[in-house]
């Protein structure tokens, strides 16, 4: 059964304007028998599109920069390895743009390590007996790594992709220049 694109109102078949608001039936009407369940999936990609809608930089660069130091760029943000492009490609803006990127991430999940550990052992020492609080919160401040884990694979994407965005959050710090 056909929808109204304005009202979401049921449609009959063959009228010519919506009896809900009156907008004239073409068609352009959805026949998406679940508009409905599929509003909260399209909230969560509006949601994701605004929260990785980040500076892209790439027409800054030299195109045969980007294609020689691709690999360099996508090491950048696996861990240890930013050192790898930060040694091996000084010249290269491209490489150097993703190694400052890896290197604010790798620096930002360090400080969340420790502050998070901090936090935890501190809970466990003050409320062991109440042992299911220190849990959730644990469990909580856990479950916010996996920011990192989405932001090291958005970086490996870019990269990949031959493209110089910055992060969500913490894409606008810079260390090496």
């Amino acid at each position: 059964m056909p929808f109204c694109s304005k009202c979401g109102a049921k449609l009959e078949d063959g009228i010519k304007f919506c009896s809900g608001c009156g907008a004239p039936v073409g068609n352009d009407q959805q026949t998406n028998t679940n508009n409905q369940s599929s509003t909260g999936s399209s909230q969560f990609n509006d949601t994701f599109k605004k929260f990785t809608n980040t500076a892209d930089s790439t027409a800054e660069y030299d195109r045969m920069d980007i294609e020689q130091n691709k690999v360099m760029a996508v090491l950048a943000y696996l861990g240890i390895l930013v050192l790898v492009p930060i040694l091996a490609a000084p010249n290269s803006k491209y490489a150097k743009f993703h190694a400052n990127q890896g290197l604010i991430l790798i620096i930002a999940s360090i400080a969340y390590g420790i502050a998070s550990s901090i936090v935890s052992g501190i809970l466990w020492a003050v409320l062991f007996r109440v042992s299911f609080i220190p849990t959730i919160i644990t469990l909580i401040l856990n479950l916010a790594w996996l920011a990192f884990t989405v932001f090291h694979i958005l970086g490996i994407v870019n990269a990949a992709q031959s493209k110089a965005k910055e992060l969500p959050l913490i894409g606008k710090f810079r260390i090496l220049k």
